[in-house]
Formats: C-alpha cells, structure tokens, sequence
C-alpha cells in the first residue's frame, strides 16, 4: 500500500483518536527507518521511549522468536521460566522485592494505585485511599490514572473521575507536605515529567520527600514508564536520585516494542495483594518477557555509561540552533524550549528533513532509541539545525 492507500483505509477503519503526522513508517534498522515513499528518517523518537533498541535488533528478535516457537502463551495459572526470570532480574537490579507483570504503563500504575489504597485501609482504616500527585505529571489513559494526572485539561468529558487525588506543585515540599494528612496512603511521582515538558524534579525535593513518607508511613511511588530502563542513564531513574521507593512502574523500554509493563515492590509493599486480588491475563506473557530479558541483559554498566554520553553530544548539538532556548532532561530524555516557534511546527519541518521528533507539552521532545550511533546522532542535529532554520517564527 502506498501512503495514500494507507491514510485512506485509516480514515475509514482505524477510531480516530490520534492526529497523526504524513507519514506511514514501513520498516527500520537501528535509529534509522523508512517511510512507504522510500524516504529515510534518523529516529529521536523511539516510539516514544519504546524502542531502547531501535528498530529490529536482532538479538532481541531471535529472544522473542525463540520463545513464540516454544511457548507463546499460558496463563497465570501456571509458572513460566520467563516472567520468574525477569521479575528476578528487575528485583535484584532496582534492589526491591517482588514484580507484578501488567501490558502497558496504565496498568501498571494502576496496579500500584490499587496496591497503595489496599496498604492505607490495612494501616489506617478504609478512608486512608488519598493519593498524591504532582502538577504536569501524566500517569495514563484510564479512568484512575487519567484522574492521577495532574494536568487539569485532561480532567474533562469522562466524568466521574476516581475520587481521592490531590495535586501538589513540583518542587515545593513544603506544599506537597501539606497535603499529607492521616487519610494520605501514597505520593506518586515523576522524578522526570515527560509529557508535562521533560522537567527533571529537584534532588533535594525528592530526597525529603522520600524521607517525609518514610517517616509518615505513606508509600512512595514512583512512575519510571518512560524514565525506566536505562532512559536517564541509570536503569532507573530513581538510582541518580539516590532514593529508595516502596513501589516503581515500568514499561514502554522494558518491552522495547512488545506491550509489556511491571509493578515492583518494595519491603513494605511485597505483601500488599494477595491471591485474586489483581490480574491480568496477557501479564506475564512469555514472548514478552523473553524480549525483556534480551532488553535487560544489554544494559550493563558500560551500556548505560554512553547513554549520557550520547545525551550530552546532542546537548552540545542543540546549543545555539535556531529557535533553541533552552534544554533540559536526563541522559536520553531531553525537552527543548523553542523561542518563537511552536513545537508541533518544528516536528513537522524536521519530518521534511528527514529527522523524527516529538513534542511535550510546551516542548520539543527528543527520545532518540539508546543504541544510537555518534553517526546517526550527527546526521539528526544536522538536519534538525536545517528544519529548526527554516520554520518562521509565528
């Protein structure tokens, strides 16, 4: 099918929930991939933080073959060598307790929300279900997560929204303390607000945060779905931030382009569900898991190493490039601010040289898979600084 055939059955056949940009993406190697016309893109956007690998790695392809001609799918009803792998091997690198295996971020972090109400009724009674999030956080598309988002435009049309959220500015820790009281079970963070902006949290205002819920006995989440798995540089991002959560989710690079998310827990959480009391029946799946492990297994401490040298190289990069005014993030999360030009439009210029970005909120978003070369990396900045050159200001 070429392009047209292709947006056409789409318009047709496929809800539309998505604006999309013109471009049908066919295939792809490493950070590189190509559209139906034939056009070659270097990719910073990595299926937004899915692909860790880029595209096609074979070594995670033969993992995930390997296993879909042995055992593709069973339930939870029995053990499988896969999912007991991963959850050993995320355990013992994040140095928590016990893995729940969900299919995406969204469920994996409502996991942890249905983890933490089930905590606050054990300790303090059944109205102890207050949870606590920050302004510009995401944490999903469901009914619960979407009402744990702090950004109010989401908060609109699907009414009624979960009851027992509370926003708290980022940063400010006298203001989220004062939002902890006796009917508080948990605060859930990100240490890196992705689609509110890629805005890093302060060090000092996680670390005591971590102590004021350890010293209150409220649980400590903290949403890793896109700053997990090596993204930041650390395989979590909580390790930079030298915190300890009782509960982390994962999922997006975990997967590297097959759905899977995790739910890990800590010493005070390894307990919390018992038998029955949450499932999910792809959870676990094997195919998945087996890719995982491939994921994990290239992520050692060297691999890590060049993620931020890499996220520093397209720092230095992006300095003085048309329109740039700022950069922040951690490691392979980077956000541009943009002096004078809306995001979308620079995303839709660099779609015109050959380079995939993102936005973020007020922010041009840059993702690029972690196995991407100082090659590839010099051809996307060089065709970003020509796409950013050529957008006029509003």
């Amino acid at each position: 099918m070429d392009f047209e055939a292709i947006r056409s059955a789409d318009a047709q056949y496929v809800a539309q929930t998505y604006t999309r940009f013109p471009v049908a993406l066919v295939r792809g190697q490493g950070a590189r991939c190509w559209d139906a016309q034939g056009k070659e893109f270097v990719d910073l956007t990595s299926g937004i933080g899915v692909n860790a690998l880029g595209f096609a790695d074979l070594d995670w392809a033969n993992a995930v073959y390997s296993q879909l001609t042995t055992l593709q799918h069973t339930s939870n009803l029995f053990y499988t060598q896969p999912a007991t792998e991963l959850a050993q091997v995320l355990c013992e690198r994040a140095g928590l307790r016990r893995a729940f295996f969900a299919n995406s971020g969204a469920e994996a972090n409502e996991g942890a929300i249905k983890a933490a109400r089930k905590y606050g009724h054990a300790r303090r009674g059944s109205d102890c279900h207050r949870i606590v999030t920050l302004r510009q956080s995401f944490h999903g598309r469901t009914i619960t997560t979407l009402t744990a988002t702090g950004q109010p435009r989401f908060h609109t049309q699907f009414n009624p929204f979960t009851p027992g959220f509370a926003y708290a500015p980022p940063d400010d820790l006298a203001a989220t303390l004062a939002l902890l009281d006796a009917d508080t079970c948990a605060v859930m963070v990100e240490l890196v607000q992705g689609e509110g902006g890629v805005r890093p949290l302060d060090i000092a205002y996680a670390q005591g945060l971590a102590v004021a819920c350890a010293q209150r006995d409220i649980l400590l989440i903290v949403d890793e779905v896109q700053t997990g798995v090596g993204r930041t540089g650390a395989l979590f991002a909580f390790q930079r931030y030298g915190i300890t959560p009782d509960i982390v989710t994962c999922a997006k690079g975990l997967g590297a382009g097959l759905p899977i998310g995790a739910v890990l827990f800590g010493q005070k959480t390894q307990d919390v569900l018992a038998a029955g009391e949450h499932a999910a029946t792809f959870g676990g799946n094997p195919a998945c898991c087996a890719g995982a492990l491939a994921v994990l297994a290239r992520m050692d401490a060297a691999f890590l190493n060049q993620v931020e040298a890499k996220g520093g190289l397209i720092r230095q990069r992006l300095q003085g490039m048309p329109h740039v005014s700022g950069i922040d993030g951690m490691g392979l999360m980077l956000g541009v601010t943009l002096d004078g030009i809306a995001p979308a439009d620079a995303v839709r210029a660099g779609i015109a040289q050959g380079v995939l970005t993102l936005t973020a909120g007020d922010r041009l978003r840059l993702l690029p898979p972690l196995i991407i070369s100082p090659q590839d990396i010099d051809e996307a900045m060089t065709r970003l600084h020509t796409a950013l050159k050529e957008v006029t200001p509003a």
